[in-house]
Order: structure tokens, then C-alpha cells, then sequence
């Protein structure tokens, strides 16, 4: 499974998803799913992230293309004025909610590689009325901004779909200014996946296969100079959550199950640029 594969069916799966909220549909593409349903409650990841006060007012659309696996606009003390970068951008919701906490006198970017997502986004942004943000085209390996230009950057459960999670890292430590912080929900692995799963492009694209090992994120980080790194553990799923990330794949069984009973979590990420 090469990164060319990887990209392709990811870019895939988030158009689908994309349209599918267009269309008044719950996307659900981290974990498992067909990115059309009605509904988040089979997929273990991304239901019951956010309170219905964060998404008040903000368009059904946005809040039905919510693909993520935590929160982290509500984790990354965000501060008025301040510059916010979210790789991954999806439909919009953290670039909104971002918007809401840094106030007019910050800016929130949005970057996102699928066509889809992007339009969907920008109707979100015309729809709502929001001034403060940009929704840009780009792959999070190679971050269409210039060096030192954001104060914080989120991601919700995106660095997991890249191929290359170390040029990631380091594009990410580039556009951060002196001092800037990072600080993105995950899914993180304990210990290590069996190889069938992480062969599978249907469980990539889930956010399962592609996702790191605890350490190797931390030794990434401190590779791409980043200090204080750390993992917060948010949620880590068992064995009936394993069943539902198999079944898509075609691989659900009960010995597969039981290796990943316990070593997926969904996770906060920190670290700091040094100033």
C-alpha cells in the first residue's frame, strides 16, 4: 500500500462524506461506516464530541461533516487575537468554533486537500457569517503558508490519514511562530497493530491503520523540535468498539478483535515550538 493509494482513497472517502452532508446526511468516516448515514451512534470515534451549545448556530452542514475523534478547540486554550491553523479542515466545524474563541481580531485557516470539503466549507463560512477565517487548498505535508505565520495549530484526527506523519510534523513545526503550540486530537495506538490491519486502506482510511504508536508520535515531535510533548488519553476503545472498526474493512473477527481490544485511543496532543 503505497502513499499514492493512501491519498487517493482518503480523498475518496471525505468527498463522499462531504456530499453526504451537503446533503443532509451524518458523515462517518473515521471508523467505519459508508460516509451516508443518518446517524453517528454506530461509530465509536466521531459521536458525542461536541456539547449542543459549542455547535449552536453554527450550519447543520458543518456540524454533520464533523469527522474528528475529540474537541480540540475546547482543549487548546485558544486566546483572543491569536492565529489558528486546522490542518484538515473538513466542513469547518473547529475552524468555526476556533473563530468564536480568538475573536475578530484573530484569524483561523483551514486547510483541506478534497474539493468537496473545501466547497462545503465556504458555503458553511457564506452561511454563518464569519469574517475571521480562510479555508485554503493544500496537503498538510506541504502547508501552502509561510514560515512562522500561526500561533496555534489543531487538527482533529487527520495526521493519522497522512502517509509521511514526519513531514507533516515538520511543515507544522515551519509555519508555527516562536513560542506557537500544537495541540491536536488523534487516535493513538498502545503497543502495536497486527499487519492485516495496518495493510488495509479501508481501515486508513478509518483512521485506524495509519494511526501512531504513543512513542513514535512523541519521538516525531521531538525529531521535528518541538518541546514539552505529551498524550493525553480521551478515550480508549475495547473490544465491542474493535468489532464496529473491522466490520467495514472486511476483517471483523473475533481473534482480530481481541489484539485490538484496548490499544486504540483517541488522544489530546501537545507540544510547543521553542521560542
Amino acid at each position: 500500500m503505497g502513499a499514492k493509494d493512501i491519498k487517493e482513497r482518503v480523498t475518496e472517502r471525505y468527498g463522499a462524506a462531504a456530499r453526504a452532508a451537503a446533503s443532509g446526511a451524518q458523515g462517518s468516516c473515521c471508523g467505519t461506516g459508508c460516509c451516508a448515514s443518518t446517524t453517528a451512534e454506530l461509530d465509536p470515534i466521531s459521536a458525542d464530541l461536541y456539547e449542543e451549545a459549542e455547535t449552536k448556530g453554527l450550519p447543520m452542514e458543518a456540524v454533520l461533516a464533523s469527522l474528528g475523534c475529540g474537541n480540540p478547540t475546547a482543549l487548546a486554550q485558544l486566546g483572543a487575537g491569536e492565529t489558528v491553523l486546522d490542518l484538515g479542515s473538513g466542513g469547518g466545524i473547529d475552524v468555526f468554533l476556533s473563530a468564536q474563541r480568538v475573536g475578530p481580531s484573530g484569524k483561523v485557516y483551514g486547510v483541506d486537500l478534497t474539493d468537496e470539503m473545501l466547497e462545503l466549507a465556504r458555503k458553511n463560512q457564506a452561511a454563518a457569517g464569519v469574517d475571521n477565517v480562510e479555508f485554503l487548498k493544500g496537503d498538510i505535508e506541504n502547508i501552502p503558508l509561510p514560515d512562522d505565520a500561526v500561533d496555534v495549530i489543531i487538527s482533529n484526527c487527520v495526521i493519522n490519514l497522512a502517509a509521511d506523519k514526519g513531514t507533516v510534523l515538520a511543515e507544522a513545526f515551519r509555519v508555527l511562530k516562536p513560542g506557537g503550540r500544537f495541540a491536536v486530537s488523534d487516535i493513538v495506538v498502545r503497543g502495536s497493530l497486527p499487519e492485516r490491519v495496518r495493510r488495509s486502506v479501508e481501515l486508513w482510511a478509518g483512521c485506524i491503520a495509519g494511526a501512531l504508536e504513543e512513542g513514535e508520535f512523541l519521538a516525531l515531535l521531538r525529531g521535528a523540535g518541538f518541546e514539552d510533548a505529551s498524550i493525553e488519553p480521551m478515550k480508549v476503545y475495547a473490544l465491542e468498539d474493535a468489532h464496529t472498526f473491522l466490520a467495514d474493512a472486511g476483517l471483523n473477527s473475533v481473534e482480530l478483535a481481541r489484539e485490538l481490544d484496548g490499544r486504540i485511543m483517541s488522544a489530546f496532543v501537545r507540544a510547543r515550538k521553542p521560542v
